[in-house]
């Protein structure tokens, strides 16, 4: 029988060779003290691992759009000229090498209260003072995130500001050759920090109701689609569910989902969590997946699920039973950067080797 996992997709105007993808995940290896925000050549060797390993879609690292927007000050960026630059040896490395017509896109961020944060290898946790290169976060009001420093209040004005800076990452992101972009509105940071009712206290027209704590999240789906091709897919990542009473729920989702899709929004990356650290998650294989077949049901829109899918058996289940259009790996794929080959090779697909690996090839006997 033919692999669900293995069968194409198009999105727009965009074909990827098959459903199985390489979630972002940030690398905390940018050189600050040299080059802010600029990705290094660890990026290119972890990216392009992915590339020769058979993945049909890579899904970069949290990009920032503004100095302020970063993670911590190892993270990466996309609003500057040297960025952009290290960005396209990257992006023609993985189109030149990949073995599965292998397609990149980039993850734009705001990272908003959870900003100027240390990396989770610096052996600190907290806010970044500035005496050690941090910076003062912003957010949708001065709640802070549990052990962060209390970010300022934005303006009407600085929430423009950040809309607009959306827009020249995702102009950077096209002249860099970026296939897709996807805009990161989940796990805590600014996009979902303004939908979450457990963070967004606000009473002018960027808080209040569902419709105000969305309209952030929509303003930059509304301005990112309106400057990039209308060729190229545009895919949003959200948190389905905040995991703690009050919080953004399942049925939401699907409400914030349908409107994405009207506005278009291609596809939509389905996690959750992070808004708020008392969260309970119920961790386990596969415990995101319904909230993806939920959220392609009802909001008619297509979605990728990603959490503790490791095996090829699970990610195959999942878009098979329409629980998703596509798997995004993540841990699993730092593990074994090889991962799609040997998926492939178990659910009896041939998947094009890199032809340097081809002597290895796992040879079938049966």
């Amino acid at each position: 029988m033919a692999s669900a996992l293995f069968s194409p997709l198009t999105l727009r105007s965009l074909r990827l060779e098959h459903r199985g993808w390489v979630s972002p995940m940030c690398q905390y290896s940018c050189e600050p003290e040299t080059a802010e925000g600029v990705p290094t050549d660890w990026h290119l060797m972890h990216l392009g691992s992915f590339a020769t390993g058979g993945a049909a879609l890579i899904l970069t690292e949290a990009a920032a759009v503004n100095p302020a927007g970063r993670i911590s000050p190892r993270d990466a960026g996309l609003y500057n000229d040297a960025q952009a630059e290290s960005w396209t040896r990257i992006v023609d490395f993985v189109h030149r090498h990949g073995t599965a017509e292998t397609k990149i896109g980039t993850q734009l961020s705001h990272a908003g209260r959870k900003a100027s944060s240390y990396w989770p290898f610096s052996g600190k946790t907290g806010t970044v003072p500035a005496a050690e290169g941090g910076w003062d976060p912003v957010g949708p009001g001065t709640g802070a995130f549990d052990g962060y420093a209390p970010p300022s209040a934005m303006t009407g004005a600085e929430i423009e500001g950040v809309i607009a800076d959306f827009v020249a990452s995702a102009r950077r992101a096209v002249e860099v050759g970026f296939d897709t972009i996807e805009i990161h509105g989940a796990h805590g940071y600014l996009l979902h920090q303004f939908q979450s009712p457990l963070i967004n206290d606000r009473t002018d027209e960027w808080g209040g109701d569902e419709a105000g704590r969305n309209r952030l999240m929509l303003a930059v789906v509304d301005a990112v689609r309106e400057v990039i091709p209308d060729s190229m897919p545009l895919l949003l990542r959200i948190s389905a569910s905040d995991w703690a009473e009050g919080g953004v729920d399942a049925e939401a989702s699907v409400r914030l989902a349908r409107a994405a899709s009207e506005r278009g929004v291609d596809l939509v990356d389905v996690s959750s969590g992070g808004a708020v650290a008392h969260q309970t998650i119920p961790v386990g294989p596969g415990y995101q997946t319904g909230f993806s077949a939920k959220i392609r049901r009802e909001a008619g829109v297509k979605t990728g699920t990603v959490g503790l899918l490791t095996s090829a058996g699970q990610a195959e289940h999942a878009v098979a039973t329409g629980q998703a259009d596509g798997v995004l790996i993540a841990r699993a794929a730092l593990r074994d950067p090889h991962w799609w080959l040997r998926a492939a090779f178990e659910l009896g697909h041939e998947l094009a080797w890199p032809p340097q690996y081809e002597r290895a090839m796992p040879r079938r006997t049966f």
